[in-house]
């Protein structure tokens, strides 16, 4: 079931040998193709309003196709990317700009518009250069892309993450552990791909500026004035290649009972020169993932919530809900809710399992082979 298989099965291992990332189309007819061979059912333009818990269950408000639906359900997997939850990180030096000016990468960005212009790319990860190259390809006149920091993160933290001691023992690991790592990453950056850099350094007006934190951004006339260091730069449009910020507070539909989520920054508090306020907004999540409460007994059904996105970067050590994580959290939210629900529906499963079925044969199937003493013997 796996991408390697179902590759090679179509192109040959050659093929799938000279593969360096999987590309984007590629991997949708993947995603087609095996949604289709186990029958798996999606549903479309279905959006997720609220969540309501009701005792024993949860009322689930939707609109599909625009239209309002209640369902219910007794368990809840969160399997729904970056944003999910928390949602785009827009820089406070962008907030007060009119938002004709400015668009995070996360947006519906008209790059035709950009034709001409001057654009400014705020950030230095994937995100970040791609927006730029499709600026430059669309025949913007050039993109300026901002760095914070002295050099482009060129260290995948993952990849020292990503081997059987840590990756399948990594949860167990203390919380000031965890949260060391956690942090570490966070100061490391993340690495974009070299494609990604390649694509826009290819075009002469692409220009990368090093150590160039922005001091501010404000409207001049129809275009953006941006102070950095010693200098003033104007554009005609600024996108925020700045990633996602993770608060549970900031989801609609946890508006119910966000408040009893237990946070890490309920449950650990780090040295002064470790503390993160963005890292400490995640979710104290649970072994299965689940959402865990901040005072016990205020709020038991959270156990029933798994999260299966970044959220979960702090408890688990890896992006959560990319590739890397599958192998170990799917089946580990897998197996907790198949354990929740089998205990709690014991006295249906034990009916079950001890009660009549019809049999797979009759008595006369073997009846002629039985052993009968002869009557002879018997009678001597």
């Amino acid at each position: 079931m796996s991408f390697q298989a179902w590759y090679e099965a179509r192109h040959g291992a050659a093929a799938y040998a000279k593969i360096d990332r999987i590309e984007r189309v590629a991997w949708a007819e993947y995603l087609s193709w095996y949604r289709h061979f186990l029958g798996i059912q999606v549903r479309y333009q279905t959006k997720l309003v609220r969540i309501e818990p009701v005792a024993g269950f949860f009322r689930l408000h939707l609109e599909v196709n625009g239209v309002p639906q209640i369902e219910t359900t007794r368990k809840i997997i969160f399997a729904n990317g970056v944003a999910g939850t928390g949602g785009p990180y827009i820089p406070p030096i962008l907030a007060d700009l009119p938002r004709t000016l400015y668009a995070h990468t996360a947006d519906a960005i008209d790059f035709e518009a950009l034709r001409g212009k001057t654009v400014a790319v705020l950030g230095a990860a994937a995100s970040a250069f791609d927006a730029a190259a499709v600026a430059l390809e669309s025949g913007a006149k050039a993109v300026h892309l901002f760095v914070r920091r002295s050099a482009i993160a060129s260290l995948s933290v993952l990849r020292v993450r990503d081997y059987p001691g840590a990756y399948d023992n990594y949860p167990q690991l203390p919380d000031a552990a965890r949260w060391f790592q956690a942090w570490h990453f966070r100061q490391a950056g993340t690495a974009p791909p070299p494609n990604s850099i390649k694509r826009a350094i290819a075009f002469p007006n692409f220009h990368i500026h090093l150590s160039a934190p922005w001091k501010s951004a404000r409207k001049l006339g129809d275009r953006i004035a941006i102070e950095v260091n010693d200098d003033v730069f104007e554009f005609d449009f600024a996108i925020a290649g700045t990633g996602y910020f993770v608060d549970p507070t900031k989801r609609p539909e946890l508006a119910d009972f966000a408040q009893h989520i237990a946070l890490w920054c309920d449950c650990y508090q780090p040295p002064e020169d470790l503390r993160d306020d963005g890292l400490g907004a995640h979710p104290y999540l649970g072994s299965a993932h689940e959402y865990q409460e901040k005072v016990p007994g205020t709020a038991p059904y959270l156990k029933d919530i798994h999260v299966f996105n970044p959220a979960g970067l702090v408890s688990f050590g890896l992006p959560v809900g990319d590739i890397h994580s599958i192998r170990r959290d799917v089946p580990a939210i897998v197996s907790r809710i198949s354990h929740d629900l089998f205990f709690k529906d014991w006295a249906h499963h034990e009916a079950r399992i001890t009660g009549d079925i019809a049999p797979d044969f009759e008595d006369s199937l073997y009846a002629a082979a039985v052993w009968k003493q002869p009557i002879e013997a018997a009678t001597r």
